[in-house]
Formats: structure tokens, sequence, C-alpha cells
């Protein structure tokens, strides 16, 4: 594949998804399975196929693929504009999670406690050559010294990188275009401050710009010397928040490589969310740059329209 845009490192799994008929699971209550799917998933995976389908070539490293999930990964995209060839396959089983889901509740299980703390190393080194070649890159922060050997190479040769969940004080944060900090991490590493204090903190200590996104709440978003923005995500029927965050992520690096705003990358990152959390499976219905694009011009014409407001 030629003239690879964008370089996304991190984990690549096979993702269970089991939508279920009604309410969420209750002890020694049955529960119907509506929907069931095999897809790849996990932050870097999920990113890839979104930006795939928003039009940007792709290339993903991360994760070793097992035995069960290649042949998986390797369909799914053997007509799109993702390139695989970076990745490790190896024979034993591969990463996979299994997640239960009706509207906005999930949860995911698996293995990843035991595979974090097993002492080995079951991703790749991040290369040279796949960063330099592209772009704009996304770090996922989540694989000890080689994300963050990523996120300098990316420096070392002026790739700008969006980043996830990092905190105010890592090198992720200091150093990328764009760190989108969930309300489920946040209220982890800061669970005594308000989500401002967090914003502020974390503004002071890059030159890029922080996202805090509050699932159904207002997001707040800004750069170092000045105020705190807000929006208002978008409205929308929510079918599965099963790779919403993920969907985010995709958006701010479309919206990195295309020159936006902060404003207009808020914006757009935030409809791509909200058209992946309107219908499931994600991986088989991934927004559109034409859907994205009819999205936002909705809200605009709404709020010329007084029925919304603008923050």
């Amino acid at each position: 594949m030629k003239n690879i845009e964008a370089y996304l490192y991190g984990m690549v799994l096979g993702t269970h998804s089991f939508l279920l008929m009604d309410d969420f699971l209750k002890p020694d209550v049955y529960s119907e399975i509506k929907e069931q799917y095999f897809l790849p998933g996990g932050e870097t995976g999920t990113a890839a196929t979104v930006l795939e389908s928003l039009g940007v070539s792709v290339r993903i490293d991360g994760t070793w693929i097992g035995r069960e999930v290649a042949p998986l990964l390797r369909n799914f995209y053997a007509e799109k504009n993702v390139d695989l060839s970076s990745l490790k396959f190896t024979d034993d089983a591969g990463v996979m999670d299994y997640v239960v889901i009706t509207g906005i509740v999930r949860t995911p299980m698996g293995h990843f406690q035991k595979l974090f703390s097993s002492g080995k190393q079951w991703w790749n080194d991040p290369k040279e050559e796949d960063i330099v070649g592209c772009k704009v890159a996304a770090v996922d922060p989540y694989f000890g010294e080689q994300s963050i050997k990523a996120a300098e190479l990316c420096v070392k040769h002026g790739i700008p990188y969006v980043t996830i969940d990092s905190k105010h004080d890592s090198y992720f944060h200091k150093h990328a275009a764009i760190n989108v900090v969930s309300k489920e991490c946040y209220s982890e590493k800061y669970a005594d401050e308000s989500a401002e204090t967090v914003m502020k903190l974390m503004m002071q200590e890059t030159d890029g710009l922080t996202i805090l996104t509050q699932g159904g709440g207002e997001m707040l978003y800004g750069r170092r010397g000045e105020e705190i923005h807000r929006m208002k995500p978008f409205d929308v029927t929510v079918r599965s928040t099963l790779g919403a965050g993920d969907t985010f992520k995709a958006g701010c690096v479309y919206a990195l490589l295309n020159g936006y705003s902060d404003e207009e990358t808020v914006r757009f990152a935030s409809a791509c969310s909200g058209i992946a959390i309107s219908r499931f499976p994600l991986p088989l219905n991934p927004p559109r740059l034409d859907e994205v694009k009819a999205l936002i011009e909705k809200q605009e014409r709404y709020i010329s329209r007084g029925f919304l407001k603008k923050l």
C-alpha cells in the first residue's frame, strides 16, 4: 500500500459482542441475545475501521495477532485501505474480548489483567519507517516503553499524534497534538477533582489540544492560556456505546489530518461518535464522511432556527 496517511499504534483484537434483547444481565435471570458478532475491535482496530470509512488510508501495528483473530482481520480488511503488513502473526489463539451490551450499558470481559501481568510482551515494537511515511498518527499509551517509543518517533519526525486517557504529567500528553480523556479515565486518575480542575491542570502542561469527554454530558476542551470551551454532544438515539470513544479518537485523527480548528475538531469527532452509538455493530456500519457532515449541518440548522443553543 502506498501513501499511508495515518499510522495507528495500540490494541488490535477480535471482539465477541452480544446485544441483548431486553434489560441488562441480572443474577439468575435468563437474557435473550438479540444479535452477536465476532469482528475486529480494540482501540486501534476500531479507529482503523472508522478512519478507512472516512476515506483515510491507514497502517496499524500493536497487538500480536493469533490464529483465531488472523483470519478475521485478513478477511475483514481484504478490500479496505488498511495495511496489516506491520502486524506480527503468531500460533496462539490471539487476543480477544467479550462484550455484553444493552443500549447505554455495556460490560467488557477478557484476560487483560493476566496478559499484562504475565511479564511477557505480546505486542510489537513500533517501526520507525512506518511513522516516517505517514502524515498523522494515533498512539495509545497501554504498551509501556513501546508506546512511549512510538510517541518519541512521532516527535522526532514531526508527525502530529492523537493519544487517549493520558495524564497531565505524561510524555504522551505533553507532546500530543490532541489528548482525548474520557470521564472513566479522569474519574479514576483524578478521583477527588472536578472536570474543570482536571482540564486546567492538563491544559497548562501542553501546547496541544485537550478534550475531556463525559458520555452524554458536555465536552470540555482547550489549550494552554485559554479559557475552557464547552460543547454538547449530538442528540441521537443510542443503540450501543461500544466503540464510541475509539470513534471519537478516529474523528480527531481525521480532523488533525485535515487541519480543522479546535471547535471543528471537537464537533466532527462528536458527530462521528454520535453516528457510531446509533447503530450496531459498529465495524459493519462505521460512519461515512457524508453522514458525519449531514449530522453537523442538521445541528447547525437547528441552532440557526433557535431550536438548539450553541455553547
